[in-house]
């Protein structure tokens, strides 16, 4: 049976208004995490979609099968 190995990896959303009732929302220290909406809730679903793309490899996206050495890492995103 597996354990599971619990780490905390804590990342900032940055909120910025961005004019015309635009609020963009960035994780700095995740390029290309970036995105938009109208409230800041909506920004912040936004860029989490946004950092689950950036994250995800290229593979996985086109459906290719894992591999016995690959491990599957979860990130659960807390309010």
């Amino acid at each position: 049976m597996a354990t599971l190995t619990r780490e905390t990896l804590n990342l900032t959303v940055h909120f910025e208004d961005a004019g015309d009732s635009w609020v963009t929302a960035t994780i700095p220290v995740v390029p290309g995490a970036i995105s938009q909406g109208r409230t800041r809730e909506e920004a912040r679903r936004n860029v989490l979609d946004a950092l689950q793309t950036v994250l995800t490899p290229d593979d996985q996206l086109r459906g290719v099968p894992s591999s016995d050495d690959d491990e599957l890492l979860t990130l659960i995103v807390a309010d």
